[in-house]
């Protein structure tokens, strides 16, 4: 089934350019997809008009099967779940217990059941020793994970992750990605995040690359990034493991074209217990 579909779609912020130009997708439910392009290619703009945060000009977008319109819009906003750039934007409680609370507390959830809910979720992302912190004394990783469980507290259908790691220092940015690849081995959650982390591209099931507002790539990762040459031209690059398999084997050595250091590495391991 689809989770999401998109049909025609475009959309434009003035009367002189069109950022989204006849975009057509669509998005396997319970799949991990990755949309990637360089910067005004159109990726956020494509993802707040399918969270209904923009107006589209022309064009259809399902989720759930349902049409996103006014009449449909309550309906697919319990659906789904964001989580945006700036994790700072995120915070609203005092706490981090009362931050995941917050959109508990706004479902009428009743307070007998919100401790065994917002306990679960922090665990799922690993914050749990710290629910009674205040946010200024957390990194901006934490930040995005309690953001991140704050959302998943909402039990949606879809998760839509809008440039989640562009504001995170390394570590953070390993953290949410490892979050993200948990959620999804986890969970039957349709994930879509919006990205330039090329290794997150790597490690998702399907890939829509866009440039210049329209759809120039998809696949999976192995088939998208297998056109390099049209990557270049689209202004993108390939996974640092798949350039040192390549250097590899102008050496001599011989390696499968890996998407992931993980698999590099362990292959190099195994070639190096054979010597």
């Amino acid at each position: 089934m689809k989770a999401i579909e998109v049909k025609n779609l475009s959309f434009a912020y003035d009367e002189t350019s069109t950022a989204i130009k006849d975009v057509s997708f669509s998005v396997e439910e319970g799949t991990y997809t990755t949309v990637i392009g360089h910067n005004g290619s159109g990726k956020s703009t494509v993802a707040k008009l399918i969270a209904g945060l923009l107006e589209k000009k022309s064009g259809e977008i399902r989720l759930g099967g349902l049409e996103l319109n006014l009449e449909n819009l309550t309906a697919i906003r319990s659906m789904i779940g964001i989580v945006f750039q700036n994790p700072d934007n995120q915070f609203i409680g005092s706490t981090v217990r009362d931050d995941i609370a917050f959109g508990l507390e706004n479902h009428c959830v009743p307070q007998q059941d919100m401790d065994e809910i917002i306990n679960l979720n922090a665990g799922r992302v690993n914050m749990t020793k710290y629910l009674d912190k205040e946010p200024s004394h957390l990194s901006g990783g934490q930040k995005q994970r309690v953001a991140i469980a704050g959302v998943l507290a909402m039990k949606p259908k879809i998760l839509i992750f809008d440039e989640a790691t562009a504001m995170l220092d390394p570590q953070g940015k390993d953290e949410i990605k490892r979050v993200i690849r948990d959620i999804h081995k986890e969970s039957s959650l349709t994930i879509l995040s919006i990205t330039h982390d090329i290794d997150e591209v790597a490690h998702s099931d399907y890939v829509i690359a866009l440039n210049k507002g329209t759809v120039a790539m998809t696949g999976t990762p192995h088939e998208v990034f297998a056109d390099e040459k049209k990557l270049k031209e689209i202004q993108l690059d390939i996974p640092y493991s798949m350039k040192f398999s390549g250097a590899l084997r102008r050496r001599g050595i011989r390696t499968e074209n890996h998407l992931t250091m993980e698999g590099l590495v362990k292959e190099l391991c195994r070639f190096n217990s054979t010597m």
